[in-house]
């Protein structure tokens, strides 16, 4: 069938520079490009191009540009070119449409609409570079009280996991990336005194030299549990839910589960590796109660337990049933949530903004006095530590990163993670793309990226006069709305700029 759509992608080369040494031809694992011997000429299929740009940065001479494909079809404001060409290809496959990475729709990022406060004359700021700073953070349940008796402490304290910054690498599985991205990221955070999550793919047994650094994963498919993983871990997350696919299961296409993968996933080698939308353990607050101390005894109740779900309208409820339920973690994903593979219609439409989700949980955790419960780390679309340290006056105690971690380590968002050929080799399992990702040097520029940021929020919590993390968590008064509607104010609960 003769397919309508036009490339995505434009492929420009400059053959006065192109002197055919023919390396965007090995480093296209999408076949883009071919070398013609015998007329001595490059054949670029424009039509194979996913923007991912690894040929235009190793060209040894800037020959190549890849730029959009600036095509238009006639303007119409309701079917726009992105509507038009979805129809296209599912009347040529007729499929659902899968996609990787986050959403990329223009919905209001409310991050940009929040200025911080700043201390001037009557509040002194504090420079970070001559006073010490705390980022130091506790993830777990906390008592109200501390009882001592006779100089004694009586009172038995809960579980509590300590990092060195308020930033974790969020839930990316063995086979949804590759081994040695996955190895980057349990590196760099061990070395920078941070969490890595193994995702719901398992964690392979050559990681779990890093188990105090990792957070591990059960998810309804179960793949990898077993009480070794469990225990070789400092947290343990239920995975119920995530931001680019609330309310459906997970998906690893077969052709990305190669006999390592097989083995860690505990699945058969080239098997579709299917989570179930729900836990059919878990139909009501106290199946999911069940389920908690289930883990918790696994464990010798020694590892806090996370519960992982997507921001949705009703996440404030969920969200005091679950810790009402023994979870000393809520994790929540939002609508900006990165994923390997998600059907590209409810990526795009399920959901709400982490922003909003946030602010509703903690308001009503604190409403009901069981705030110190729990812990609250929050997902989906953080870009700086502009970002970050708004979420934490906003009232998380962390955040999970996930896209950032990817970008840092090479990956341009070309959103093509579900074919398994990941040109920077990242999200792929074929050995040779694999190779790519060098541990040493992607671990350096994750941990040089975790540094940067904890950097920039030292330096703002500076400016705000502030030297402890502990004292801006949830603390909104240093917040102020720009250009948001009342019912924005009122659920974010800060005031507007000038207020």
């Amino acid at each position: 069938m003769k397919s309508y759509l036009l490339p995505e992608f434009k492929i420009i080369r400059d053959d006065d520079r192109c002197i055919r040494c023919q390396v965007c031809v090995r480093q296209c694992g999408f076949g883009v490009h071919t070398y013609d011997e015998e007329n001595d000429i490059i054949i670029s299929d424009e039509s194979k191009c996913v923007g991912c740009q690894r040929c235009a940065v190793f060209c040894p001479t800037n020959a190549l540009t890849i730029m959009t494909n600036p095509y238009e079809y006639r303007p119409n404001a309701n079917w726009r070119k992105e509507f038009i060409n979805d129809v296209k290809k599912q009347a040529e496959g007729g499929g659902v449409i899968l996609t990787g990475c986050g959403n990329d729709k223009p919905y209001k990022i409310y991050w940009d609409h929040i200025v911080l406060n700043a201390s001037q004359v009557t509040n002194p700021s504090i420079d970070p570079l001559r006073e010490p700073m705390e980022l130091r953070t506790y993830l777990g349940s906390k008592t109200n009280q501390l009882e001592m008796v006779d100089g004694e402490l009586k009172t038995v304290l809960t579980s509590q996991v300590m990092i060195e910054t308020p930033i974790i690498f969020s839930a990316l599985s063995y086979g949804a990336i590759s081994f040695n991205a996955q190895t980057s990221l349990a590196r760099a955070a061990s070395e920078f005194g941070t969490l890595f999550n193994s995702g719901e793919g398992g964690l392979p047994k050559e990681l779990r030299k890093y188990g105090k650094n990792a957070i591990v994963q059960c998810a309804s498919g179960r793949f990898g549990v077993d009480p070794e993983y469990l225990n070789s871990s400092a947290v343990v997350e239920i995975k119920i839910g995530q931001g680019a696919k609330p309310g459906i299961g997970g998906h690893l296409p077969g052709e990305k589960v190669s006999i390592p993968v097989s083995r860690t996933r505990m699945i058969p080698e080239g098997t579709d590796a299917l989570s179930p939308a729900p836990q059919h353990d878990i139909y009501s607050i106290e199946d999911l109660s069940t389920l908690i101390y289930a883990l918790k005894e696994t464990t010798n109740y020694e590892k806090p337990i996370s519960v992982k779900i997507a921001a949705v309208h009703n996440s404030a409820a969920i969200a005091s049933g679950m810790v009402r339920a023994g979870a000393d973690i809520i994790a929540l994903d939002g609508i900006r949530g990165g994923t390997g593979a998600a059907p590209k219609i409810i990526r795009d439409n399920v959901g709400i903004p982490i922003e909003l989700a946030l602010a509703a949980v903690d308001e009503r955790l604190r409403k009901e006095r069981i705030r110190n419960k729990c812990s609250i780390i929050v997902a989906g679309g953080f870009r700086n530590a502009g970002d970050i340290i708004k979420a934490i006056a906003l009232g998380a105690d962390a955040v999970y990163i996930a896209t950032a971690a990817l970008v840092a380590m090479g990956c341009t968002l070309c959103q093509k993670c579900y074919t398994g050929i990941c040109n920077w080799g990242i999200c792929t399992t074929d050995p040779w793309l694999s190779k790519r990702i060098n541990p040493d040097i992607a671990t350096k520029r994750l941990t040089n990226l975790l540094r940067g940021w904890s950097l920039e929020i030292k330096e703002m919590l500076g400016g705000m006069g502030i030297n402890a993390i502990e004292s801006l968590r949830g603390n909104r008064h240093h917040l102020r709305g720009v250009g948001l509607n009342k019912w924005e104010l009122d659920v974010l609960g800060i005031k507007g700029a000038g207020e």
